[in-house]
């Protein structure tokens, strides 16, 4: 039987249960951290050399040089070319969505000119050189390439590097050919806390980035946090989450599945319902305790469930989307009749999932939003990955004489009141040479 935390709202001690529950201790490993600080600084200093020799350590080859650590666009399009029909066109389907939704959110550069003839406007440019991290090997995430690249390509970043590890030389065509959909301008085959290194710093083969995006383990999470600063980074994620508010109408073999599609990620994953309706809750318990055996990654579903999930009854869904805000989730289901009524009663979470038939593996894979989203309560604060994470914005100040008479006089009242008489002179010297 699965030993899943069940509580109501009225319980004096809901507040505290449910704080129990959302606690979770993110803190780095300090041996993790160590190894971690020794391959970055091996990497800034020895460049190449020390990425071919973890290279060959970590992943069982036996590289010689740089140049062998790059695939060619021929071998991303033979991927492409070499997938199943059903495989290829699920992924230019899926590839061809994300694209279609992403293109749709770029920032515009602007202007206007003030009373006193200043131009003021904002420039966006795209970043110059992103840096891609996919987890490679038996592990195959063709849709964490979609979801990185696409937007990078859209926000018209004109160089995209992909870093992916090929463990005892596996490669998965499924992640190349979504490179080669995806318009990424070249390949590496590492990865680690090393790819991290080669992308931050740069090495003789490989060139250094702007900034850093997509998932990795502990290693190459603790790499990004350390060279976040060289670089800019997306994110450090939490475990997965997933928050669904139901009625009490929906199937229960759908809402229970649907916790199980974050719980089998990692045992740290949390799934929660919050229902109104007590029998329903216990109907979701019995799909529950049916539905797991079949599943293969069962162990780690149970585990999750009982760890960091619960079935929470609720006074009413008022209630329950103001809970939804306190627990800020990635994903957050709607599972209601008419979800658009409670919308706008939720303030915090990554993706918000409207109707019992939108549920939260479309938006991992082909619904169109990005599936890089905010965990661990970042929701109240962060969104989801988009184009704008790949642009920057440049202010745009232009003052004529009329314009530097009149803010010259105000700033340098305010940088003599701050002490910095040079800041008041430069502005001074705009109006009073006239």
């Amino acid at each position: 039987m699965v030993q899943i935390k069940r509580f109501h709202s009225a319980d004096a001690d809901f507040t505290a249960r449910l704080d129990a529950l959302l606690a979770f201790e993110g803190a780095q490993d300090d041996a993790v951290d160590a190894t971690v600080a020794g391959i970055l600084a091996d990497i800034r200093a020895r460049k190449d050399a020390a990425l071919i020799e973890y290279t060959n350590r970590f992943d069982k080859l036996a590289i010689r040089s740089g140049q062998e650590l790059e695939l060619t666009q021929q071998q991303l399009r033979q991927a492409l070319d070499a997938l199943p029909a059903a495989e290829r066109t699920a992924l230019e389907q899926a590839a061809e969505r994300v694209r279609s939704y992403h293109e749709k959110q770029p920032l515009q550069s602007w202007q206007y000119t003030d009373g006193d003839d200043a131009v003021l406007g904002q420039k966006v440019t795209p970043l110059d050189r992103v840096g891609l991290y996919v987890p490679g090997g038996k592990a195959s995430y063709p849709s964490s390439v979609l979801m990185n690249a696409i937007p990078a390509k859209v926000a018209g970043v004109p160089e995209l590097i992909m870093v992916v590890p090929t463990p005892n030389g596996e490669r998965s065509d499924m992640v190349l050919a979504a490179a080669a959909l995806s318009n990424v301008d070249r390949v590496f085959t590492i990865g680690g806390a090393q790819a991290v290194g080669a992308l931050a710093y740069g090495t003789e083969t490989v060139p250094p980035v702007d900034k850093i995006v997509g998932p990795g383990n502990a290693y190459v999470a603790a790499a990004k946090r350390r060279v976040f600063g060289v670089v800019g980074i997306d994110m450090v994620a939490g475990p997965s989450e997933i928050l669904v508010i139901c009625d009490g109408d929906t199937d229960p073999d759908w809402i229970a599945m649907d916790l199980f599609s974050q719980a089998e990620h990692d045992e740290l994953a949390q799934s929660i319902l919050l229902s109104p309706d007590a029998q329903f809750l216990n109907r979701v318990l019995q799909s529950i305790e049916r539905l797991l055996e079949d599943m293969p990654r069962k162990a780690v579903i149970r585990a999750s469930l009982e760890n960091r999930g619960a079935l929470i009854q609720v006074r009413d869904l008022a209630e329950a989307c103001a809970i939804a805000n306190k627990i800020a989730p990635e994903h957050l289901e709607l599972s209601v009749a008419h979800p658009e009524q409670w919308v706008d009663n939720i303030r915090h979470a990554g993706a918000i999932f409207l109707g019992r038939h939108a549920c939260e593996a479309l938006g991992d894979y082909c619904a169109g939003p990005n599936h890089v989203l905010p965990t661990s309560r970042t929701a109240r604060f962060s969104s989801p990955l988009g184009v704008y994470d790949f642009q920057k914005r440049s202010s745009l100040i232009q003052v004529s004489q009329k314009g530097a008479d009149k803010l010259g006089k105000i700033a340098s009242v305010l940088a003599y009141g701050e002490g910095l008489q040079a800041h008041a002179k430069s502005a001074e010297y705009r109006y009073k040479s006239r």
